[in-house]
């Protein structure tokens, strides 16, 4: 059915078209062993995004650069990456807390300190969730190790979701980390914790809908994919019963896709009438304690 335009979208995954585009490659740098992960790439994935959107130009802030093109596609509140060391996060959280979102990056290596951290940003900034990328820590912290466990039991406490990549990694390092298999004993072990699969869980999408069925705290979001790629059966998933209340948007602006790209190609997809606001704002709003 036709993409609905009244809808005040939430976007779970975006940031801000600004600054080094190589950050990624300087925290990850003792993972990375190919030539284009240690020199060309400008996405850590630069194999698969060829087109980036452009950043902001010099002079122009940032912050409302996001804003505008929040307001030219319809995003009314979207989840953004915020850190005490990167100032223009922070005001953006803090004078447009209505409409940008913080999200704030764990890192389970540091133990006690970033859970403190976790905890210190939801207090400050308003953090709304936390976000956890299992293959860009150095070392790796599997999905299901005891070295996140802490971080998962101060998410529960906090009330804030926390999502999880999931799936093959952009990067190229070792996948094992993301393992869709091992959020069942996460969900197991923590069932007061939402939990919000990001970057698609392929080649894993059978076994994620599976465990979407059996844990009720689990969830899906469309981050890092065109939608023209959008798994066909997470689209299915999304139109039944059983899963129209656990798949939520999220884009890839600016890291790998314009808002343009990601709504025009959107505006095909066969969600039913039913599906498009809870999948465009309501199963995020949920998840998010907007609602």
């Amino acid at each position: 059915m036709p993409m609905p335009t009244d809808i005040a979208v939430i976007d779970t995954m975006i940031g801000m078209p600004a600054g080094d585009r190589r950050w990624w490659a300087k925290s990850m740098a003792p993972m990375l062993l190919d030539e284009g992960s240690q020199g060309e790439f400008q996405h850590a994935a630069s194999y698969m995004y060829k087109d980036l959107p452009e950043s902001a130009d010099l002079g122009e802030d940032p912050v409302a650069v996001l804003l505008r093109e929040m307001d030219r596609w319809g995003v009314a509140q979207a989840l953004l990456p915020v850190s005490p060391d990167d100032p223009v996060s922070v005001r953006a959280v803090t004078e447009h807390s209505d409409r940008i979102l913080g999200s704030f990056l764990v890192d389970p290596i540091r133990g006690m300190e970033n859970v403190r951290a976790l905890e210190a940003a939801v207090r400050d900034y308003g953090v709304k969730a936390a976000a956890f990328f299992p293959c860009g820590c150095v070392p790796q912290v599997p999905i299901d190790d005891r070295m996140a466990y802490p971080i998962y039991a101060k998410c529960v406490e906090l009330d804030i979701p926390i999502f999880v990549n999931t799936g093959v990694p952009g990067p190229r390092v070792p996948m094992d980390a993301q393992e869709v298999k091992l959020l069942d004993k996460v969900c197991w072990f923590f069932p007061e914790l939402k939990i919000v699969m990001r970057h698609g869980g392929e080649p894993w999408v059978d076994l994620a809908i599976k465990l979407m069925v059996k844990w009720p705290n689990l969830y899906y979001s469309t981050s890092a994919f065109a939608p023209k790629y959008y798994p066909k059966e997470i689209i299915d998933y999304a139109n039944s019963s059983r899963g129209s209340s656990r798949v939520m948007y999220a884009g890839y602006y600016p890291s790998g896709l314009t808002l343009e790209r990601i709504f025009t190609e959107m505006a095909q997809l066969p969600f039913a009438d039913a599906t498009w606001p809870k999948f465009l704002r309501e199963n995020a709003a949920h998840v998010l304690k907007l609602d």
